[in-house]
């Protein structure tokens, strides 16, 4: 009986974990992307600066 409760306990964690590194994955990617595009934009626009 006590091994069947803990059996359950760690899928349980195991999918939340896994669901949790999911979206860490993605919100990394996503966040990696908006940089890259808006330092391009910068870099484009730099010659529209003057000092």
């Amino acid at each position: 009986m006590n091994n069947e409760k803990i059996y359950k306990t760690m899928g349980t964690v195991g999918a939340g974990d896994l669901a949790l590194g999911i979206i860490v994955l993605v919100t990394g990617i996503v966040t990696g992307v908006l940089m890259i595009v808006n330092g391009a934009r910068l870099l484009k626009g730099k010659s529209d600066l003057m000092f």
